[in-house]
């Protein structure tokens, strides 16, 4: 982790004359309009208190206990979503902090409200690049587990440079889990399936691989519209060494 000024967030990034640094990221920005009413409330609800700006993590004393109210074990789960497995998961894991990274503002919304109807008050949300939040935010064997489910397959071969789960990201993923600590995937992409498998195995880091559906996470939207497509569902869990 990088201690004092950091380097621009992703999308804040410029070339020597001044034009804004194309990038390889592993999600794309959609709209954030908010267009249900659960969002709204969920928005209207919580967003003061659960969601950390952007702008916030440029500060040199950021620190995400600090948002949290609390020290404590940390989760971080990276494509939340809309919220349905952060809500159960979170609620079940009081005694944790969830810190859920997730880029799509109507989705931070909706999760929200999840979370509330769940009545948890242990998530926090941040639409933070991923890849940069574990670089320059969180510390060396700092995190309890990270949740990656189902993550976008980018499923064009010219894509495939964006998938979160290549070697460069798996080394620094699994440096930032305490010994004992787990990564826990899964994909309804099996082509993916096979990369994170093969990724996942070949980091020192990590040992583990994939098992059965872990029966804690709740089906998702997009497990479901994988499900009524005939996909094969699967998960992984890799424990830092």
């Amino acid at each position: 982790m990088n201690h004092g000024v950091r380097p621009a967030r992703p999308h804040l990034k410029l070339t020597e004359d001044g034009r804004s640094l194309r990038e390889v990221l592993t999600y794309a920005r959609r709209g954030s309009r908010l267009t249900s009413p659960r969002q709204q409330r969920g928005w209207e609800q919580h967003a003061e208190e659960w969601v950390i700006p952007d702008e916030a993590v440029d500060a040199e004393d950021f620190s995400f206990a600090q948002w949290f109210g609390r020290e404590a074990p940390m989760i971080v789960e990276i494509g939340g979503g809309v919220g349905e497995a952060t809500a159960a998961l979170a609620a079940a894991r009081p005694s944790y902090n969830v810190l859920s990274l997730e880029v799509w503002i109507p989705g931070v919304a909706e999760s929200m409200w999840r979370v509330g109807e769940a009545g948890a008050s242990n998530v926090r949300f941040c639409s933070v690049d991923a890849v940069w939040t574990f670089e320059h935010l969180l510390a060396e064997s700092s995190l309890s587990e990270v949740w990656t489910f189902f993550p976008d397959p980018w499923h064009k071969s010219r894509h495939h440079k964006r998938r979160l789960v290549n070697a460069e990201n798996a080394a620094l993923i699994a440096s930032r889990l305490e010994p004992g600590g787990l990564w826990r995937l899964a994909t309804d992409w099996a082509e993916y399936a096979e990369q994170m498998a093969e990724v996942l195995d070949a980091e020192p880091l990590l040992e583990g691989g994939r098992v059965e559906r872990w029966a804690e996470r709740p089906v998702t939207k997009f497990e479901r519209k994988g499900l009524a497509k005939d996909r094969d569902i699967a998960d992984f869990a890799y424990r830092r060494v």
